[in-house]
């Protein structure tokens, strides 16, 4: 008998030690170790941080202070290409639940909340299908109508300890601690832990007292960040699921101070990015062992088909990424792609490409300054002290170019100026790089049916109740024409001109918008064209009214101006207004008939953005609401 039972624990032993060995468990009643027995499929747990830029540690940055994170990449895999498609939480979220670019879906408006195409399903649906437990805790913020089949919970209360016993889980874990709204207020200098004298400003920004300390407060946050994402990692090895779960850790966009959020330079855009796998799913790895880095292009159109093909779910035809992880992974891309378009209250609209040097921008409204006032980012006390350095003369060359209007092309050699300041478009040298980056711009945008180049209350009433995707992919749009306008439009060429007045005269109403675009680029070169002008200030469009009644201010003809901006402002379509409202700041008229519109508008709250512009405009002239 002793024989036998000597035999047993020989045989036994070497399982149970290496049992023990390879467990995260600790003694807890939380502990959950059937999960981790018995399961196949990986749980998946995404914490997703707010608002920040690579500012950690692991990223070779020697203000942060993020030792929780550190220690994340060490054990797993830094991603040092990884990129936000847009440079604002809405449509980056969009992108990130769908699959599907936002310009896409027609949701590259911030907060624009247009429906999805019923052949674009949220990615979460898909894993529920395999079997998953799927929960958010807990924004969204989709930039759509929310379908109802996405999550089992999604709630300030959501969280995987919920599910059925030995289920897999899919868990997204959001931390806002990092958020742009923490710079809001100041804190007092001397409660802080970074000190606002130690900071490195990047060179496009004015050394002022309120630029320091907004610095420092925003490392501040990235900190307590920081310690949050350790207290979700630690739950996770506590309740003993972190031998069996894939980590995922990145920032909804960069940010945070200004010509970071909302704009497609590096600075908005590129995101930290983290991946820890399990040994048990080593054959996931993306390099040969934890703690290296990986230098493939990511973006977030990515995400959904990723998390697809670490599950062996088939990913459908109408997801716009490339996995990046399983079985469905591809080849490196050459190139990721991003947006800006409407941020809040202020209309713009941009186009990127980077490869693993270079960034590309195209902007199709180059006659708008960058530094538009968002009423959000000038919260920030960093942000009026900049435009006052400038308006003081205090600022050089590089930190007044946000105040200045844009070149229709930027292009960077990120690699070696990271803050993207030294603009290289107009350097011989660097001309087939352009050609090749600009081509990639405009491929991909034909590609993926960019809906961008439909300005957006002309597309709100073209589409009618067609969700814009599918509008999109419709014989009502000309597409190919669109974007030849656009492109020709937003050159500024005065040897275009006649092509432009063509463009006033078709039949398509986007390009008829940019044929008035065009003529707003090019200014007073466009005189010719008044004519032409003030036929479409009857336009079924009122974007083209709006552009339209623009350049014929600035030719003269103000009062029938005017007068058409102000029936647009009789619309009852909110983004229609707001357009309005944007010309009517840039040509800065502040006549009696412009302050009684503004009166009239002021008590319409509802209209969140439009009456943005209403409210600044009123408190700039002491209006009171009739």
């Amino acid at each position: 008998m002793k024989a036998i039972k000597s035999a047993i624990l020989c045989l036994y032993l070497p399982l149970l030690l290496v049992s023990c060995l390879s467990s995260d468990t600790k003694p807890n009643s939380k502990a959950k170790t059937q999960d981790s027995i018995t399961q196949d499929l990986p749980n998946i747990l995404w914490i997703v941080s707010e608002d920040n830029s690579p500012f950690l540690g692991c990223y070779g940055d020697k203000l942060a202070s993020t030792p929780n994170l550190d220690k994340l990449a060490s054990e797993g895999f830094l991603y040092t290409l990884a990129y936000a498609n847009a440079p604002v939480c809405a449509p980056a979220r969009n992108t990130i639940i769908t699959g599907v670019y936002a310009c896409s879906n027609g949701n590259q408006h911030m907060r624009s909340g247009y429906p999805l195409s019923e052949t674009v399903e949220m990615f979460p649906k898909y894993l529920r299908e395999k079997g998953y437990y799927c929960t958010n805790n807990a924004k969204e913020d989709y930039n759509t109508i929310k379908q109802n089949d996405v999550w089992d919970e999604s709630s300030n209360k959501a969280h995987y300890s919920n599910r059925k016993e030995g289920q897999p889980f899919f868990h997204v874990k959001n931390t806002n601690i990092s958020h742009e709204s923490s710079i809001h207020k100041s804190v007092p200098t001397k409660e802080l832990i970074h000190r606002p004298e130690d900071m490195i400003l990047p060179p496009y920004h004015p050394d002022t007292k309120e630029m320091r300390h907004d610095w420092a407060q925003y490392y501040d946050k990235i900190t307590a960040m920081d310690t949050a994402v350790g207290k979700t990692l630690q739950e996770l090895q506590d309740d003993g699921l972190a031998g069996n779960t894939i980590v995922f850790y990145f920032a909804d966009h960069g940010g945070v101070l200004g010509r970071s959020k909302r704009y497609v330079y590096e600075s908005g855009t590129h995101v930290p990015f983290i991946i820890r796998i399990p040994e048990k799913y080593k054959y996931l790895f993306p390099a040969e062992q934890p703690g290296d880095e990986v230098s493939r292009l990511i973006s977030f159109v990515d995400l959904a088909p990723t998390m697809l093909s670490i599950t062996g779910i088939p990913i459908p035809d109408y997801m716009q990424g490339d996995a990046f992880l399983g079985s469905q992974k591809t080849e490196d891309p050459e190139y990721t792609f991003m947006f800006r378009g409407r941020m809040d209250e202020w209309y713009d609209m941009s186009r990127s490409v980077r490869n693993q040097k270079y960034r590309y921008i195209k902007n199709y409204m180059p006659y708008r300054i960058y530094g538009q006032r968002v009423a959000y980012l000038w919260r920030a006390p960093s942000m009026p002290s900049w435009e006052n350095a400038y308006l003081n003369g205090e600022c050089n060359e590089t930190q007044s170019i946000f105040w200045n209007t844009k070149p229709h092309e930027e292009l960077y050699d990120t690699e070696n100026d990271p803050w993207e300041v030294n603009n290289l478009a107009d350097n011989p040298d660097y001309y087939k790089i352009m050609d090749r980056l600009r081509k990639a711009n405009t491929d991909w945008s034909r590609k993926i049916e960019d809906a961008g180049f439909i300005p957006e209350a002309d597309m709100i009433r073209r589409s009618g109740e067609t969700p814009v995707y599918d509008f999109m992919r419709s014989a009502d749009v000309p597409l190919n024409d669109i974007l030849a306008a656009a492109e020709t439009a937003s050159l500024g060429d005065e040897r275009n001109l006649k092509k432009l007045i063509k463009y006033l005269k078709n039949g398509d109403s986007a390009i008829r918008y940019w044929g008035a675009t065009g003529m707003l680029i090019l200014g007073e070169k466009a005189a010719p064209a008044k004519d032409e002008l003030i036929k479409v200030l009857e336009d079924e469009s009122p974007n083209v009214i709006v552009v339209a009644s623009e350049i014929l201010y600035k030719l003269g003809e103000k009062d029938k101006a005017i007068m058409a901006l102000l029936k647009v402002l009789e619309y009852p379509e909110d983004k229609a207004r707001c357009h309005a409202l944007n010309a009517i700041v840039y040509v800065e008229e502040d006549s009696q008939d412009v302050k009684n519109a503004v009166a009239r508008l002021l008590p319409e709250k509802q209209y969140k953005y439009s009456w943005r512009i209403v409210n600044w405009l009123a408190e700039q002239w002491n209006i009171k609401s009739e």
